[in-house]
């Protein structure tokens, strides 16, 4: 869901902390039940956050999921967003502070219990043995 700039309330932030909360909580149960697989280091799961204030521009909050390669490196990397905050002029974003250009804010539209099902189907596909390569 989309939020202008007039519509960033104390209320919003609250619900915008504790959905990344909530998220957060179930990412690190996600990580406690299936120690073994990610310890092998198959997996990665993780809340990741960009910014300190959730309505200025350039905040960003998102789970990345994906499975990790001999290197190291995320592969098959599946994101799902949270809130971002950019600033945008004729609806395009930009950097900088224009005259004219507003701040605009967007929340995921799914139900938490959604993204839960969404990370969870999508580490049973990762674990299945033909998704190994």
């Amino acid at each position: 869901m989309k939020y202008q700039q007039r519509d960033f309330t104390p209320e919003l932030r609250a619900k915008i902390e504790d959905t990344e909360r909530v998220l957060k909580n179930h990412i690190e149960l996600v990580l406690r039940e299936n120690k073994s697989v990610f310890a092998e280091g198959n997996l990665d799961l993780s809340l990741h956050r960009e910014g300190q204030d959730p309505f200025k521009p350039g905040y960003s909050s998102s789970i990345l999921t994906g499975a990790v390669d001999e290197d190291g490196e995320l592969i098959d990397l599946h994101i799902i967003n949270i809130w971002e905050s950019e600033r945008v002029i004729l609806r395009l974003p930009i950097s900088k502070n224009i005259p004219g250009s507003k701040v605009i804010g967007e929340l995921i539209d799914e139900l938490l219990e959604e993204v839960k099902l969404e990370i969870k189907e999508y580490m049973e596909e990762q674990l299945e043995p033909d998704a190994k390569k």
